[in-house]
């Protein structure tokens, strides 16, 4: 979903790791990176430190946490929380791991903000239009299908207590996708902060977490790509400071058929691919899990609408919108501090 991409040069990969203990022999300069494979993607994990660490401790934390991740969020893994609560079907409570109840209730308040523009329930949806774990389709389905299958989609049928999670519809199902990389980002920063490492950049497919600085007290600067299907390009070039940054787009995950392109993201008050010029949305907010939120919805909805519900709610956002000669930017009022760095 996310389309955020350091430049080539800052991606030299080397290795990482936990913060032990500190030494005057060790350069405070020490730049120590790790990445590694996640939720169908990729991670980077880089930080500065004047301290001495166990690459392979920290490597090892980060990976449990992340599996952990998986094991509860997971629409791929039969035995993931989600897909255990998906085939619950008796209308009682189902528990819920802390961890899955944190992002389910951020992506309920979400829903409940942008009226339903981010629905996690969408997940029948997706699975009918080819972008799930089913796999892909040749044919578009027809509209009966896809009102059939609108039925049973929706985030109000959701009841989160705190004994766990309830569905008023047996068939409901939950997709966590839109919002569950940026939580994973979150918890990679949780685990650095917890080793005494406060100048670090985690991303995980392009979903990030910035925070401190780079030596000589250079900031982190990352890059918005450009929204072209046959290269990689630069769009524009961020620093963001201390903060996460979400970037969904549609540009690259679709099908065709007869022409008409179809995009992954789906518009649950349709039941359909979205269909409109915004290709890509970059959100900055201090939880990366919410800019991923942020950044799915935004997507969905029309330009103006997004940048009226930005500025309505104080949400920092880019959007670059596709016009007959090119392309332009569009951005909130609380992005433009980050337009005239």
């Amino acid at each position: 979903m996310s389309r955020v991409s350091f430049l080539k040069n800052w991606l030299a990969l080397i290795g990482l790791a936990i913060l032990v203990s500190c030494s005057p022999s060790t350069p405070p300069t020490e730049q120590y990176q790790l990445n590694g494979n996640t939720m169908g993607t990729y991670y980077v994990v880089k930080f500065y430190t004047d301290a001495v660490v166990d690459k392979t401790a920290l490597q090892h934390q980060i990976d449990t946490e992340l599996e952990l991740v998986n094991d509860l969020m997971s629409t791929y893994r039969p035995e993931s929380e989600l897909m255990r609560f998906n085939r619950h079907s008796d209308g009682s409570v189902f528990p819920l791991s802390p961890q899955t109840h944190t992002v389910v209730a951020e992506a309920l308040r979400i829903a409940g903000q942008t009226q339903g523009v981010l629905d996690v329930t969408v997940g029948p949806l997706v699975e009918l239009w080819g972008f799930g774990a089913r796999g892909r389709i040749e044919h578009a389905p027809d509209d009966a299908i896809i009102q059939q299958t609108r039925a049973v989609v929706g985030f109000d049928k959701l009841a989160l207590t705190a004994q766990g999670l309830q569905k008023a519809n047996p068939e409901l199902a939950v997709d966590l996708s839109p919002i569950a990389k940026g939580f994973g980002v979150d918890q990679v920063a949780a685990i650095l902060e917890q080793n005494g490492i406060t100048n670090y950049l985690v991303e995980i497919g392009g979903e990030m977490r910035l925070k401190g600085v780079k030596p000589e007290q250079q900031p982190w600067k990352i890059a918005i790509e450009k929204p072209v299907n046959n290269e990689r390009a630069v769009q524009r070039i961020l620093v963001p400071g201390d903060i996460g940054v979400a970037t969904s787009g549609d540009y690259r995950n679709y099908f065709e058929e007869n022409g008409i392109r179809y995009s992954h993201l789906l518009d649950p008050r349709t039941g359909k691919p979205i269909n409109n010029r915004t290709v890509s949305v970059t959100v900055l907010h201090p939880s990366c899990m919410t800019a991923d939120g942020y950044a799915t919805a935004l997507n969905v909805m029309d330009s103006q609408e997004a940048l009226a519900f930005a500025n309505q709610h104080g949400i920092a956002v880019l959007l670059v919108v596709k016009t007959d000669d090119g392309y332009t930017e569009l951005s909130s009022e609380a992005f433009e501090p980050y337009l005239t760095q």
